[in-house]
């Protein structure tokens, strides 16, 4: 049985997750900003259908991406270099998490809830929540959405609308962070797609270890909450042929 918590109480040990399903924590609690936080600092991210309890998680072992390690394929690296794009931070945040949500081909129903709509739009009023968009002839095209708390980002969601536009965004991020000494990318779960662009595992006591060194980390302005500029990102992709 897992634990179930009330709004008051703290999570419970990384060490007591279940096995199977890999990882859950705990259920119940709620999406305050004060828990997510907390969640997030200590490894935990929430994940449940609608009409679920709020469920825990941390896996064991950890999806995660270091920044310096994004995979770029030639056919990416042409496209970081000829394609007529646009990548901005923080301009349309409420946009991206709506359509991570929508619906997808193959899939029963989404994980992105109203709920946790509102809860993440709500870090992002706090300057906690951040979004990586891909602007194509001036629409959204791509895009995607996490939490940073000092020099870790926490990935949630990505989604695409034209070719390559979630790895635009991607690969922006990456190199984002790496100039502002953010050590890793939290990508939770271990999928193909991922793999594929440089992520790996790590056993959950090596995540935990890089979160006690790297959440407190306010280096510079990055590191602390609030908006990040556009102007971050002017220049900042050159790829060589």
């Amino acid at each position: 049985m897992i634990p179930l918590l009330p709004r008051s109480s703290r999570f419970p040990p990384l060490a007591s997750a279940l096995a199977e399903p890999n990882g859950l924590l705990a259920a119940g609690g709620d999406l305050s900003p004060e828990r997510l936080l907390a969640a997030y600092r200590s490894g935990i991210f929430p994940w449940y259908a609608e009409h679920q309890p709020i469920l825990w998680w941390s896996p064991d072992p950890r999806m995660v991406l270091f920044p310096a390690e994004f995979a770029i394929s030639r056919s990416l690296a042409k496209t970081l270099r000829n394609a007529a794009y646009e990548v901005r931070l923080d301009s349309a945040f409420s946009q991206v998490t709506e359509s991570c949500a929508a619906p997808r081909a193959g899939a029963a129903g989404t994980w992105i809830s109203g709920e946790m709509q509102a809860a993440y739009l709500r870090l992002h009023e706090l300057g906690y929540a951040h979004s990586v968009e891909t602007w194509i002839d001036g629409r959204l095209a791509g895009g995607l959405y996490g939490v940073a708390i000092g020099g870790v980002f926490y990935g949630e969601s990505m989604f695409s609308r034209a070719k390559d536009a979630s790895k635009i965004a991607l690969a922006h991020l990456c190199r984002h962070l790496e100039h502002q000494g953010f050590a890793v990318i939290d990508c939770q779960m271990n999928t193909a797609h991922l793999a594929s662009l440089g992520a790996r595992e790590i056993r959950r006591s090596a995540f935990a270890a890089l979160l006690a060194n790297f959440t407190n980390l306010a280096a510079s302005a990055y590191h602390a909450p609030g908006c990040w500029p556009e102007a971050a990102l002017h220049g900042l992709f050159r790829v060589t042929p």
